[in-house]
């Protein structure tokens, strides 16, 4: 069974870090841009940052540039996001998957930014 699983989400004050990790089962990002999104409450998901293949691409949000880092392992299959100077406008529940986003959505890893 294909599954993505997003972890390293918790409850922070503004102002702290924490770094998310994103790993497949049964699915290999090979050769495919990946992204990490995010979901407020009563918000659409969206883009927070993605990576190319070979890490050498990225972009973020003009929300979080800056204060984010996105990167991957290739070889363990993972993908990271450095999270730092965490605003409580960042919580949400956040999400990996490749970009364009296919296939099934993992449970997702809920940030929550407290003031």
């Amino acid at each position: 069974q294909v599954q993505l699983v997003e972890s390293g989400g918790g409850l922070v004050q503004a102002g702290g870090s924490l770094r998310l990790s994103c790993s497949a089962s049964g699915r290999t990002f090979t050769n495919k841009a990946m992204g990490w999104f995010r979901q407020a409450p009563g918000k659409e998901r969206e883009l927070a940052a993605r990576i190319g293949w070979t890490g050498d691409l990225t972009y973020y949000a003009a929300s979080v540039k800056g204060r984010f880092t996105i990167s991957r392992d290739n070889a363990k299959n993972t993908v990271y996001l450095e999270m730092k100077s965490l605003k409580p406008e960042d919580t949400a529940v956040y999400y990996c998957n490749t970009y364009p986003p296919g296939g099934a959505w993992g449970q997702g890893t809920q940030v929550t930014v407290s003031s």
